[in-house]
């Protein structure tokens, strides 16, 4: 009578004779089974006829990296981290207990964790501006010690400094003067230092007389205008020098080119016209500076102060000027 063997699939001979069957529920994949997880999960995705591929696009995981799982090439992988994600996914995807997969790779592989590694594929890249920074730095660094080892060298190189003979020294000493030095009479003071005339404001003094009534100033005006005016050539209060002595610039004609230079005894304005009333000078003429007067026809000179000025005649005094204004043609006459 032949043997019911509808439920067998395999048969097994073990050593001595025994027998072991195999049903259906015998071809359930297990991750127990090779000799680590890498070769558990190969024979789970054979034995569901699938391939690296198949399993790369349901997982998103690289065929690559899938590859190396199943040979335990784990230095192709990522860091340690990612491998466990990766084989988690890699049996859940065969309907494996993923929790279980990772439990096994621990045991094959009991690392303790290192420092997470950045994924393949990242460059580390260095901040350009830093390098410029610091190579700007070293150069400024570098010029400073040059520069000071440089004028270190020219100090060093550089000649004594200068020193009066010792025989001259002890002279010195002997001619100087022992007792108490006698000091002469206080000098002047500059022309330049000189104080100038206090500027009055015409009409100042009879409106602060007046209370300050613009009216007085009026009828003060007009007073003044009325008045008949002096046509007395001024006069020198102090003595005036017998020659012309340069105390400052002369403007005017060249020395030689003319005889005739008015000179200001204090700070006073000097106006020089030709004959069609064209100003040929103008100046604020400070004590001292004179104006030597062009051999040109036609010229008149304008002052504001007729006593403020002194003329000289090939360099022999004539006096103050006459008027505030008059023909240079006059002075010599």
């Amino acid at each position: 009578m032949p043997l019911d063997t509808g439920g067998l699939t395999s048969l097994d001979l073990r050593t001595g004779g025994d027998r072991e069957t195999s049903r259906g529920g015998g071809l359930t994949p297990t991750l127990e089974v090779g000799p680590d997880i890498g070769a558990a999960l190969k024979a789970a995705r054979e034995l569901r006829g699938l391939n690296l591929q198949e399993l790369a696009d349901s997982t998103r995981i690289r065929r690559s990296y899938l590859a190396a799982i199943e040979e335990m090439r784990l230095d192709e992988l990522p860091s340690r981290p990612f491998t466990i994600g990766y084989i988690r996914a890699y049996a859940a995807a065969l309907g494996l207990d993923g929790d279980a997969a990772v439990e096994r790779f621990r045991r094959d592989e009991p690392v303790a964790d290192t420092a997470l590694r950045a994924p393949i594929g990242v460059t580390e890249t260095k901040d350009p501006r830093v390098t410029l920074v610091v190579g700007g730095g070293m150069l400024v660094l570098a010029a400073i010690v040059l520069w000071n080892i440089a004028q270190r060298a020219m100090t060093a190189d550089a000649p004594p400094p200068h020193t009066a003979p010792a025989a001259a020294i002890a002279k010195a000493k002997l001619g100087a003067p022992a007792g108490p030095v006698a000091l002469g009479a206080p000098l002047p003071a500059p022309v330049e230092s000189t104080t100038p005339t206090p500027y009055e404001t015409p009409g100042l003094a009879a409106a602060t007389a007046a209370g300050g009534s613009s009216d007085a100033v009026v009828a003060a005006n007009k007073a003044a205008a009325a008045a008949p005016k002096s046509t007395e050539p001024p006069t020198a209060t102090e003595p005036l020098p017998p020659t012309f002595v340069a105390r400052g610039t002369v403007y005017g004609a060249e020395p030689g080119a003319s005889v005739v230079i008015v000179q200001a005894r204090k700070g006073a304005s000097l106006i020089v016209r030709g004959a069609g009333g064209a100003a040929h000078f103008a100046r604020q003429l400070s004590a001292g500076q004179a104006y030597r007067v062009p051999n040109v026809k036609g010229l008149t000179l304008e002052v504001t102060d007729p006593a403020a000025f002194q003329v000289f005649i090939g360099g022999q005094s004539k006096g103050l000027l006459p008027a505030a204004t008059i023909a240079a043609e006059k002075l010599t006459g």
